[in-house]
């Protein structure tokens, strides 16, 4: 291993539910269409060697590799410049880690106990989802490759050997709970999930489990999503439901019980006046709204119509989170020896010569 190998480090500059609200973290957060444009500057900064970049609805976190000589302000800057946010606005609302603790803070986000709901699943998905989008870009090197693939093994010994995930926590299990307390029964729930994700899929995997035969998906890029690479009609498909053209959906409101909103569009998808018009045809028939995006795709004013249950990730968490006392042991069990992990981990970066690796090895043999 060469020194200027050896001399190589890890850096992390991140924003999450821990430090930022929702509206905060709109504001961090990268829009779906500015993502390439984003990494074309960020695989440029000099002396960041390698990059990838983690954007959900919770968390906006850039993980670099350099030579010792570069530093995280750069990311900082480059990041406050791009969202043309003001850096000490940022800088009061953002996090830094540097060597060994990256390692640590990766195994505990793809092991979920750094999640909003602590112990949810989805966030392994679109961690590799990040990684393997990273690859293909180019950008992500031996130094990157290493810290991702030993964060996947690490979130498969959490979940097998820990009981952190105890009660199937995933957004999907918590809405139908919610539209049990508000429905009585899921299975006659009529579901419409806009986007066709990791999450679209979570919630239509949990409706479809508990009975409902009432599942539409629609997206605004029908052909194709870009957070899931997947069709809405092929998702539709997967779960014995139906594709609804972006173009009705506006209208078709009334007609669903639940409805679920997870895209990257950026922008109002449902407003209060549509909400408002649609009660008239359901006036006695509550109706359960899910704003599960970053930005929000709901008009927060909907919440004022009657009859109408509005919640967004924030509201969801703290349900999901309810049993979380029950589940503290093995939270902080995992945390101490994912903690030890990291450790050795870095230990192993630094001192030892690293294998090349590409992206199908680490997703098939971690999975």
């Amino acid at each position: 291993m060469s020194n200027s190998e050896k001399s190589k480090s890890l850096h992390l500059l991140g924003s999450s539910h821990h430090i930022a609200d929702l509206a905060v973290r709109e504001k961090i957060s990268l829009p779906q269409d500015k993502i390439d444009e984003f990494y074309n500057g960020l695989s440029a900064l000099p002396g960041l060697d390698e990059c990838l970049l983690l954007n959900t609805c919770n968390r906006t976190e850039i993980y670099g590799a350099s030579n010792n000589g570069f530093s995280s302000d750069l990311l900082h800057k480059y990041l406050s410049d791009f969202r043309k946010i003001d850096p000490d606005f940022l800088h009061k609302h953002s996090y830094r880690h540097s060597g060994e603790k990256v390692v640590r803070h990766l195994f505990e986000v793809t092991a979920g106990i750094d999640s909003q709901m602590v112990g949810e699943t989805e966030i392994l998905g679109q961690v590799k989802k990040a990684y393997e989008d990273a690859c293909e870009r180019n950008v992500s090197g031996k130094m990157l490759n290493r810290l991702f693939q030993k964060g996947f093994q690490a979130a498969k010994w959490a979940r097998t050997n820990t009981g952190i995930s105890k009660g199937q926590i995933n957004l999907g299990n918590v809405l139908c709970e919610v539209a049990r307390r508000i429905f009585g029964k899921v299975s006659n729930s009529r579901l419409l999930v806009i986007g066709a994700g990791e999450v679209a899929e979570s919630a239509m995997e949990a409706f479809k489990s508990r009975g409902s035969q009432a599942i539409t998906v629609t997206s605004r890029t029908f052909d194709w999503c870009p957070l899931s690479r997947r069709k809405p009609d092929e998702l539709a498909e997967k779960f014995g439901g139906f594709a609804l053209s972006f173009s009705k959906y506006q209208e078709s409101l009334h007609h669903f019980d639940v409805i679920l909103t997870s895209t990257a569009s950026g922008r109002s998808l449902i407003s209060e006046i549509e909400v408002r018009k649609a009660m008239k045809h359901r006036p006695a028939k509550p109706l359960f709204l899910i704003d599960a995006s970053v930005p929000r795709n709901i008009d927060e004013s909907v919440a004022k119509v009657d009859n109408v249950f509005l919640y967004n990730m924030d509201d969801v968490s703290a349900i999901a989170n309810e049993n979380l006392k029950s589940r503290i042991a093995e939270v902080e069990r995992c945390r101490n020896v994912l903690s030890k992990k990291a450790v050795r981990i870095w230990e192993q970066m630094t001192h030892h010569a690293m294998p090349s690796s590409s992206a199908s090895q680490s997703t098939a043999s971690n999975s």
